[in-house]
C-alpha cells in the first residue's frame, strides 16, 4: 500500500452551509441543496462541518453568517437572492461584512443577456444589487449571478441554478485530501456491538466510526462505517471492526 501523502496530515479544508428561507422552515419547500452540496464537497476533499437554516430575517441571517464564517474555510449560502421583497440575502451579507450594496454594472450586463431593457423592471433589477468588493458567480441557467465575498459564496436556492453556480465556484476552492470510507455490514443489532465498537473507536483516534442501524430482509441489522483521510489507518480500523463482528456473532450464537 502506498504511503499517505503529506497533504493527509495538513489541517482539513472545512465548510458550512447557511440555508436561508421561510419556506424551508415552514416545510412549504423541501430542501434539495444540502445533500447535493455535502456530496459535492466530500468528493473534492472539503469537509462539511455544519448546516444552519434561518428565516428571511435580516438579524437572523447576519448573526448566523458572522458566527460561521470565522469558524470554517468556506461558507455556502442558498436562497434569498431573487427578485421579491423577501429576498434579502444580498443586503444581509453586505451588512455582515460592513460594506455598501448597489446595482453592479457587471450583474446588469449578465441579466441583460436574458431580458431586453423594457423587461428589466425594478423587481428583476434587485438581482443585480451586489455588495461592494464581491466577485460575481456566473449563472448559466437564468443569468442572475450569485457572488463571493471573503470566504462566503452566495448562491441561489433553486437547485438547478445552485448546482450550475457550484460548478463555477469549484475550480476556485482550496481542497484537501478526500475522506476515505469503508462499510462493514455487521449482521447484528446496534446494541449487540456498542461496547466493543466504542473500544475500537478509542483505539483508532485518527478514524471516525459510525453505526447506522437499518431493517433488512432478515431483521434488524447495522452498517458500521469507518472514515479516515489516511488509507493505512482506515484499513487498520476496518480490520479491527471486521474481527469484532466475527467475534460478537460467534458469542451471540453461543
Amino acid at each position: 500500500m502506498s504511503a499517505p501523502s503529506n497533504k493527509a496530515f495538513e489541517p482539513p479544508v472545512t465548510a458550512a452551509i447557511l440555508v436561508i428561507g421561510d419556506e424551508i422552515l415552514s416545510g412549504r419547500t423541501k430542501d434539495k441543496n444540502i445533500g447535493y452540496i455535502a456530496e459535492f464537497l466530500t468528493n473534492i476533499g472539503i469537509e462539511l462541518r455544519e448546516v444552519r437554516v434561518v428565516p428571511d430575517l435580516m438579524d437572523e441571517i447576519v448573526s448566523a453568517l458572522n458566527a460561521i464564517r470565522s469558524r470554517y474555510t468556506y461558507v455556502f449560502t442558498t436562497g434569498g437572492i431573487g427578485p421579491t421583497h423577501d429576498d434579502i440575502t444580498a443586503d444581509a451579507v453586505a451588512c455582515a461584512f460592513g460594506v455598501s450594496i448597489d446595482y453592479d454594472p457587471r450583474a446588469v450586463a449578465m441579466l441583460s443577456e436574458r431580458f431586453p431593457p423594457d423587461q428589466l423592471n425594478e423587481a428583476r433589477m434587485r438581482m443585480t444589487r451586489i455588495p461592494a468588493g464581491a466577485d460575481l458567480i456566473a449563472n448559466s441557467v437564468s443569468k442572475a449571478p450569485g457572488f463571493r465575498i471573503g470566504n462566503v459564496h452566495v448562491m441561489a436556492g433553486v437547485p438547478a441554478i445552485m448546482q450550475a453556480m457550484l460548478d463555477v465556484v469549484a475550480p476556485t476552492l482550496k481542497t484537501g485530501v478526500k475522506i476515505l470510507s469503508e462499510t462493514v455490514r455487521a449482521g447484528l443489532r446496534e446494541g449487540d456491538i456498542g461496547t466493543p465498537l466504542a473500544a475500537i473507536a478509542a483505539a483508532h483516534p485518527d478514524t471516525a466510526i459510525g453505526s447506522y442501524p437499518f431493517w433488512s430482509e432478515t431483521g434488524p441489522d447495522t452498517n458500521l462505517v469507518v472514515r479516515s483521510r489516511d488509507p493505512e489507518k482506515l484499513m487498520q480500523a476496518v480490520a479491527a471492526v471486521q474481527a469484532m463482528v466475527v467475534t460478537e456473532r460467534a458469542r451471540l450464537k453461543g
